[in-house]
């Protein structure tokens, strides 16, 4: 191999795929909840693609999920987290119990919350960006 195949950078973005008992709840939860959209103009009978920003979550059907089972977990960064988070508290979105908005002791701003299967999605900046 040469080596300037080496300065590429091969991997680009990432879009997790997490379980749904239900399309059409998720849909509406990402939707009215968090403020995503449709991805694509294509509408799969058991897969759905959403996007906010630049991010994309992908979700497969899995009916027989058991959401106190389900361990789905991403972390999303974010550039403006006290807006965002003002955002969903306006919303009335519920805010994980244990995962309200506070800096760690990692450097970074976070909150979490759970959706409709119990996938925890967790929205962190950097206390320095």
């Amino acid at each position: 191999m040469k080596s300037s195949t080496y300065k590429r950078n091969m991997l680009t973005a990432i879009h997790p795929k997490l379980p749904m008992r239900d399309k059409q709840v998720t849909r509406d939860f990402y939707y009215n909840k968090l403020g995503f959209k449709e991805f694509g103009d294509v509408d799969y009978d058991s897969y759905l693609m959403l996007e906010k920003g630049h991010i994309q979550i992908h979700f497969f059907e899995f009916k027989g999920l058991n959401p106190a089972e389900n361990y789905g977990q991403v972390y999303i960064r974010t550039d403006d987290i006290e807006v965002f988070y003002e955002s969903l508290v306006n919303r009335k979105t519920v805010i994980h119990p244990n995962g309200h908005l506070e800096t760690k002791p990692w450097g970074q701003k976070e909150f979490s919350i759970l959706d409709p299967d119990n996938n925890l999605l967790t929205f962190g900046q950097g206390i320095a960006d």
